[in-house]
């Protein structure tokens, strides 16, 4: 067994010594964990004898600091060494940090355990997150109506898709108002508060849609784009609302990890088979990295 799952194994059992569930998060496909009431994205380096060198990508730390009660572990070299950072403090100082054009931060910890930012010198005292097992299993401040994985990561890909959309220019919209994704509400993000009438459509099952790009056509909207998050294995409502817009050349999009399911599904829409496009969603945090990256690349170049 390697290093690094020998430390990961030792660590859940280390939890489960303490009385707290432990259970995967799949949905996020990385190593992180719900632990009580707290969501741990769990990492390892070997004691090299300098720093401790951990590599952390943006889209999985965002992905988990949209959970409820977020932290990223950090395992120095020993489960003895164990640094616990609230997922907002590491987010916030991901500026301060090196990374590649790939998204991925260089993330290193001195052999005091502080972590290690841009400047000669210069790093973040994490002397209160060493070994702190209290701060995600008993700390007062930690929520207790939580929201769970599955729902959070659905508020992730709306909130991505709608900057996309932004991004490419398009009017955007989404019905999920009161959902947030990195602190802001999805009807922040989205250009538009209404869905628009369309004239060959079942106007409640559209504006249901989780999210539409439309393109200004003289005084009013073409749904260009349509997209349904699908993430449960029950019954899949996204594809009949998607339905509504066949009087309509629109892209028409099923995000899902299920491949089967969506085949199945698409399968009693014979009219329609043709234009259900399939998506994992791991190609969402994909594109929205690259969209991303270029309009930061633009800025960075004055183009």
């Amino acid at each position: 067994m390697k290093n690094s799952d020998t430390l990961l194994q030792q660590f859940l059992e280390r939890a489960k010594s303490h009385d707290a569930e432990v259970e995967p998060i799949k949905i996020l496909r990385s190593n992180t964990f719900k632990i009580g009431r707290s969501h741990i994205l769990i990492r390892t380096a070997s004691d090299l004898g300098k720093r401790y060198f951990f590599g952390l990508n943006y889209i999985n730390a965002e992905e988990l600091s949209n959970l409820d009660n977020s932290f990223v572990a950090f395992i120095c070299g020993s489960i003895d060494k164990i640094i616990f950072i609230p997922s907002d403090i590491l987010i916030n100082n991901l500026g301060e940090i090196s990374h590649d054009r790939n998204g991925e931060y260089k993330i290193n910890f001195t052999r005091e355990l502080d972590l290690v930012l841009k400047g000669k010198g210069k790093s973040l005292d994490c002397s209160s997150f060493i070994n702190n097992w209290d701060s995600i299993l008993f700390s007062q401040n930690l929520k207790t109506d939580i929201m769970s994985p599955d729902e959070s990561f659905h508020n992730v890909i709306q909130g991505r898709l709608l900057h996309i959309g932004n991004i490419r220019g398009y009017k955007t919209y989404s019905p999920n108002k009161s959902k947030t994704f990195n602190k802001k509400k999805l009807e922040d993000i989205a250009t538009l508060n209404i869905c628009p009438q369309l004239q060959f459509s079942d106007y409640n099952s559209i504006r249901n849609i989780d999210v539409i790009w439309f393109r200004e056509v003289n005084n009013g909207f073409y749904p260009v784009y349509a997209f349904e998050v699908e993430l449960s294995t029950g019954v899949w409502s996204g594809f009949g609302r998607l339905a509504s817009l066949q009087e309509y050349n629109t892209r028409l999009y099923i995000i899902t990890n299920e491949e089967k399911k969506f085949d199945q599904v698409s399968n009693s829409f014979s009219d329609l088979k043709k234009k259900y496009i399939h998506i994992v969603p791991d190609k969402i945090g994909l594109l929205y990295s690259a969209e991303s990256n270029l309009i930061r690349m633009r800025q960075d170049f004055n183009l």
